[in-house]
């Protein structure tokens, strides 16, 4: 039934004989059928990892009893585990200061259904105006200060949007503010930042004027997992682009911003589709 509700189905447990086996004929014994399966064993940390997407035999558009009695499978094998409906749209929080190229590219891709998302809500630490050039639509706008010394407060406001509007992934969409180590550990595996990624890498101000007075030959980006240690979350998703001494300062950050784009807006996808699993300071990204 090719029109009938496919769910997706990703797990992570100690890797043993008859994971596959137990999963695929579970689904089966409940009326699944399996479209798309995909598994990594992590030989390094002893972990297992799959992601498969099935429907109802029956055509059914909920998931019913295989939700709910997939837990005695899940506990003989101590496994972490989410199951649901793939056309269930998660409802996003985007995050953006003075550069907003990330965040027009995220709605562009949103409105025509690139992105499977309900943007709930914009925050920024700049005022609406600063975004006059976009238009919003009806996603309400919300400016967060960030006053020196005052970060706390800041960030209470920001938590407490993020929990009314039931947020189920907040993205950094080029948010020039670090997060405090409290609020990181609070948003662990659902908080999404982009950045830069240079070879060496260049921090504080300026990096891509700091880049061409180096000689790059390579400029890159991140988009990877919020965490406490700063910009050095679990990996999502990567990409370089050559550069040669033609390049200007301006050219640098011309390229850059068309790589952070990209990145950013795969990693959000991968997210979305259910297609990464943290393992550890790492990730498993399975592909479409």
């Amino acid at each position: 039934m090719p029109n009938s509700e496919h769910f997706i189905l990703t797990l992570s447990c100690p890797n043993r004989p008859g994971i596959v086996a137990a999963v695929s004929n579970y689904l089966f014994r409940q009326g699944g059928n399996i479209s798309d399966a995909q598994q990594y064993d992590a030989a390094e940390t002893g972990k297992f990892f799959m992601r498969v997407v099935f429907n109802r035999t029956d055509g059914g558009t909920d998931l019913g009893s295989i939700g709910e009695e997939f837990g005695a499978i899940a506990r003989a094998f101590d496994m972490s585990w989410t199951m649901r409906r793939r056309s269930a749209r998660r409802r996003v929080l985007l995050m953006v200061s003075a550069f907003h190229h990330c965040l027009e590219d995220l709605l562009y891709r949103w409105k025509i259904d690139e992105l499977p998302m309900d943007p709930v809500a914009i925050v920024s630490n700049h005022p609406r105006e600063s975004l006059d050039s976009i238009n919003l639509g009806s996603i309400p706008f919300h400016h967060i200060p960030v006053i020196k010394g005052d970060k706390p407060a800041a960030e209470a406001k920001l938590l407490d949007l993020i929990e009314a509007t039931q947020a189920d992934l907040v993205v950094l969409a080029r948010y020039m503010q670090i997060l405090s180590d409290d609020l990181s550990s609070r948003l662990a595996g659902r908080c999404i930042n982009i950045h830069h990624s240079f070879l060496p890498g260049f921090k504080g101000a300026r990096p891509y004027h700091q880049a061409h007075a180096r000689g790059v030959k390579l400029i890159g980006a991140t988009a990877h997992y919020v965490t406490p240690d700063l910009d050095e979350g679990p990996i999502i998703e990567q990409d370089v682009e050559r550069i040669t001494h033609r390049d200007t300062p301006e050219d640098l950050v011309r390229k850059g911003r068309d790589i952070e784009r990209r990145v950013l807006a795969r990693g959000v996808r991968y997210h979305l589709e259910d297609r990464v699993i943290i393992n550890g300071h790492k990730t498993v990204v399975f592909g479409d």
